[in-house]
């Protein structure tokens, strides 16, 4: 197995109307603007993105761009911010994390601005992601985890070719203090 260190990961991707790249320094503005905007929704499901749980200033966003740009160079997990190609705006965020390097295996996360949502740019993201992880990260299999009371995100994985292979009853425990149920879909590398 190869030192992920050594793969010359593509820090940019395009799609018919996404670019897709490493969050960069200067991406904070952008980002705190989507992210404010998108709060209450973000928030309903915390388990999956815990980081908006608290109160967001543009410093944190900032912060939060060059951690990722930083956790790309490392390997640790591939973040990546969606921008609307015709306009330049920040629609949403977008990754690969938990990545196991050793099965190799990587899960598949995603979000996107509340004004933008329910026109595809999750699904044209996702597929373009797990391109991205079966041919330039030479992985196995993707993972989509979704809390099974989300159900656009659920349809993300199924528009997205992903099958369910089971729910783990009571896997998370929600803010207010509930147990969650958690789906798990999975896409294994074509052959060859």
């Amino acid at each position: 197995m190869i030192d992920p260190l050594l793969l010359p990961l593509p820090t940019t991707l395009e799609t018919e109307r996404l670019l897709i790249r490493v969050p960069k320094e200067g991406d904070g503005p952008a980002l705190h603007a989507a992210v404010c905007e998108s709060l209450p929704e973000l928030r309903q499901f915390l388990s999956a993105l815990p980081w908006v749980a608290n109160p967001t200033t543009p410093e944190d966003a900032e912060i939060r761009s060059r951690t990722g740009a930083a956790h790309f160079v490392m390997r640790t997990h591939q973040p990546f911010h969606l921008f609307e190609k015709s306009t330049g705006q920040l629609l949403g965020g977008a990754g690969l994390l938990r990545t196991v390097w050793e099965t190799p295996k990587t899960e598949v996360g995603y979000w996107v601005r509340s004004s933008c949502a329910g026109r595809g740019y999750a699904r044209e993201a996702v597929l373009a992601l797990v391109d991205y992880a079966f041919s330039q990260m030479q992985v196995a299999r993707v993972e989509l985890i979704a809390d099974e009371a989300n159900l656009a995100s659920r349809r993300v994985a199924e528009r997205c070719l992903f099958e369910l292979e089971g729910i783990l009853r009571q896997d998370r425990r929600a803010t207010d203090g509930s147990l969650r149920n958690t789906c798990v879909y999975a896409r294994v590398r074509p052959a060859p």
